[in-house]
Parts: structure tokens; C-alpha cells; sequence
């Protein structure tokens, strides 16, 4: 049976969203607010359209993530002012040039901060001497030939110490264990009630939730953790933004 082409977004909901993130001033604030707002959606699991074999179509949805399309489609609303611009900044983070093809999908995290930060849209948050250097051979993607990955990651033992380094809005990525595959889970980092809470769309709660960052690390095995920072779009105001 032939899948069928994804729509866009809701254009009601997307001028909600967007409405209730304009009275913050930048990209970090506005990814806090509206990364609140869509906690409780629903978790979708391989919403993309699109393989080696598949023409890729360009996916916008509201309704349902995973973590990855949870944390693009946060930063994108973030970085927008109106729904045309929603679909534009979304693209540019997905896909390497804003091109919607399978082969330029950011399939590995590892590509998706590296082309990100690239494009000025996000900058990694350095571990310095707390963080432990990696390579890795990734080959998890059917269709794409092996290749290597290095990348820093800071050990989950050493949260304590990078905490100090960390603001409300970054994003997070918790680096693998296993072989073939660099980041196995994302997402948005808030300081809340004294602690860091993780949010992100998590297949073993169904949905969209909100959890202690300590909690998730001890349930979790991670080789360490990735942070990038959002950067504020050029020529909008950002005072406060670092």
C-alpha cells in the first residue's frame, strides 16, 4: 500500500504557537515556553516520509514526534515569526542546505549539530576537560555507506561539574553505547524546581513528557552527553542570549 503524503501543519495552532512565543526575546526563552506547550502530544514513531528507495516528502506535523522531530520542530517554531517562516527554518534544520532529500536528512545527530552549527542556527556547549573524545564507524542507516564519526561527549559521572555550563533552552543529545550509531535519545534541557528536567518524546512513555535530567541518566546507559545552544536568529533581539 502506497503511503500517503504527509501534510502540513495545522495553521490555527501554528499562529497559536507562534503568538504565544512572540513576547519572549530570544531563541533559548521561546524553545522554553513552546517546548512546555507541547508536552502531553503524542509520541509517533518513523513520522518522516522517505528512504534510499522512497522520494522524500517534507513533513511539518504538530501532532505527534519522536524525540529528534520533538527538539527540530521546537527550535524551528523558536526561530520563527509566521508559518511560511515555520516551514523554512525547519527545513534548513532537518536537511543539509534546507533541501528536501533523503540523502541530505540529517540521519545521524553527529551530522545534525555539525550542519547546524555550520549554518549558524546552534553552537556546542564545551565540556573542556570534562569531556571524553569518541570515533565510531556509523552504519544503522540502510542506505547510507559506513562512515566515521568523532565527536567530545561529556560522561554522565561528571554532570555535576558541567551543570554550571548549562541554560534553559539547550539541547542535549545522550551518545550511544552500542556500536554502528553515535546519539541513541535528544532533548530540551529546563532548569526547574532547584534541577535540570529533560524534555522529550519518549516511545516508553507514549508521549511527550517532562522528567528529572538525573533520573533519565540513571535509568539510562549513555557513553555522555552532547549539549548545543540555540542561537538567536540574526538581526532579532537577544538581549540576555550568550
Amino acid at each position: 500500500m502506497t503511503k500517503k503524503r504527509p501534510r502540513g501543519p495545522d495553521v490555527r495552532r501554528l499562529r497559536q504557537l507562534l503568538a504565544g512565543a512572540r513576547p519572549h526575546h530570544t531563541v533559548p526563552a521561546r524553545m522554553e515556553v513552546l517546548s512546555a506547550t507541547l508536552v502531553g502530544c503524542p509520541y509517533v514513531a518513523h513520522g518522516l516520509v522517505g528512504s534510499a528507495a522512497i522520494p522524500e516528502h517534507f513533513t511539518a506535523s504538530l501532532e505527534g514526534f519522536d524525540c529528534v522531530t520533538y527538539v527540530e520542530t521546537v527550535l524551528a517554531l523558536a526561530r520563527a515569526s509566521d508559518a511560511a517562516g515555520f516551514a523554512e527554518e525547519l527545513r534548513r534544520i532537518r536537511y543539509e542546505g534546507g533541501e528536501v532529500e533523503w540523502a541530505r536528512r540529517n540521519h545521524y545527530m553527529t551530522d545534525w549539530v555539525r550542519r547546524n552549527a555550520r549554518a549558524g542556527l546552534v553552537r556546542p556547549v564545551s565540556g573542556g576537560a570534562l569531556a571524553t573524545r569518541k570515533e565510531k564507524v556509523l552504519n544503522t542507516v540502510p542506505g547510507l555507506p559506513p562512515r566515521k564519526a568523532r565527536f567530545s561527549c561529556v560522561p554522565k559521572a561528571k554532570l555535576g561539574a558541567f551543570e554550571p555550563r548549562l541554560k534553559n533552552g539547550d539541547i542535549v543529545l545522550f551518545a550511544s553505547t552500542k556500536t554502528g550509531i553515535d546519539v541513541f535519545h535528544c532533548g530540551l534541557l529546563v532548569q526547574k524546581d532547584g534541577g535540570w528536567k529533560l524534555r522529550h518524546a519518549s516511545q516508553s512513555a507514549g508521549r511527550v513528557v517532562e522528567t528529572d535530567l538525573a533520573g533519565f541518566l540513571k535509568a539510562n546507559r549513555t557513553s555522555g552527553l552532547v549539549v548545543v545552544r540555540p542561537l538567536d536568529v540574526a538581526g532579532a533581539a537577544s538581549k540576555g542570549a550568550s
